[in-house]
């Protein structure tokens, strides 16, 4: 591009100094050149700060890792074809669920004898009554003769030890009677103990039934999505667990293609969400692609710090550090089969000496083009 336009540049001045018959001399020739040189320098540090290019670009993709809900024994592993797409909820391995299958029985088991005890409380209910009024009848009994052995003491028709021990019998019928009070409560409130009008244990021993049955379909792994399983290397024998630090496969899932681009500090101010963006791919040489800037990402990661018993030095003020800036194709190039991760160039087109970004884009291309040539031996 440079040297078309010192071409173009010099074409103009040989044909300025034949129309006006301008002499070649010390002068002349110097402030020719020189002009040439200032005008290139000056488009292109125009172009530099207005319409930033960087080679620093690649697709960001999010890659799902594929961690068990529980703990087991792998037992059975699909084998996908590489690049394989696969649909939300196929089977990508499956765990030893006998474990698993007993504590659900187990559970099952609780359950039915927690509704049989629930139903049961109505009849401790009822029995709870009985006993209170057959405590009630001989209170009033032992009560009443009490009564008739105090006035007999008066008539001296019986011995004042024999009226207290019938004054004793009626306090410990009282006594009887208050306690079969007490129990009829406490036998009230069991049978109303419950939630969502369901007994309380009967409701938990079926939270924990529903607990162990979703333990026991965890032991069968699937797809989260729509997408394709990028490295498989777990066999039928290994333990496989609910640690999320030590996924068992890594899964792509369908998304939209997203790029992130690093460039220079310089031209930070120039750059805004909305701008015309081209992406250059080595991967497809002679092709460029539009894209519009998505977002600017307010925070450059080679500045941040967390607390730790780390002492920053130099070399922590010492990165270059760049702005990152997310770019969202505006074509769809699934032709291509360009895989996820692919490197590119990019170049952002701003409002400010727009007839500049024509440059940009032919130097843009013309990287593009050179893409076919390369040489591995």
């Amino acid at each position: 591009m440079e040297l078309m336009i010192l071409i173009i540049y010099a074409s103009l001045c040989v044909g300025i100094f034949k129309l006006f018959k301008i002499p070649l001399n010390k002068w002349t020739v110097p402030t020719a050149i020189l002009g040439g040189v200032v005008l290139m320098v000056s488009m292109l540090l125009f172009m530099n700060y207005n319409h930033p290019h960087t080679k620093l670009a690649t697709q960001y993709y999010v890659s799902t890792p594929i961690v068990p809900q529980v703990r087991g024994r792998v037992i059975e592993v699909n084998q996908f074809a590489p690049n394989q797409r696969i649909k939300k909820g196929e089977v990508l391995f499956r765990l030893d669920p006998t474990p698993y299958q007993a504590d659900v029985d187990a559970k099952k088991a609780e359950l039915a004898n927690a509704i049989q005890a629930a139903t049961a409380l109505q009849l401790d209910v009822n029995a709870a009554k009985a006993r209170l009024e057959e405590a009630k009848l001989t209170m009033l009994q032992k009560q009443r003769e009490a009564e008739r052995y105090k006035k007999l003491v008066a008539t001296q028709g019986v011995s004042q030890l024999e009226a207290e021990i019938k004054t004793r019998e009626a306090l410990s019928a009282k006594a009887t009677y208050e306690t079969r009070i007490a129990e009829l409560e406490k036998a009230e409130k069991l049978l109303n103990s419950n939630i969502n009008g369901e007994n309380t244990t009967v409701a938990a021993k079926r939270a924990a039934l529903e607990r162990a049955e979703f333990d026991l379909a965890s032991t069968v792994v699937r797809a989260p999505s729509d997408g394709y399983v990028s490295q498989q290397f777990l066999q039928e024998g290994m333990m496989a667990g609910r640690l999320a630090i030590r996924p068992v496969m890594t899964f792509i899932g369908e998304q939209k293609r997203q790029f992130v681009a690093a460039f220079r500090q310089n031209s930070l101010l120039r750059l805004k969400p909305g701008d015309d963006a081209e992406l250059a791919f080595p991967a497809i040489p002679g092709k460029v692609f539009p894209a519009k800037v998505k977002a600017i990402l307010p925070a450059i990661g080679e500045s941040e710090v967390q607390a730790n018993g780390t002492t920053y030095t130099r070399k922590f003020i010492d990165e270059q550090a760049m702005p990152l800036v997310l770019l969202e194709l505006t074509e769809e190039m699934d032709e291509y089969q360009l895989p996820f991760g692919a490197t590119a160039e990019a170049a952002v087109y701003t409002e400010h000496t727009h007839h500049l970004a024509m440059m940009r884009k032919i130097l843009l291309r013309m990287n593009s083009w050179k893409n076919y040539l390369y040489l591995d031996h």
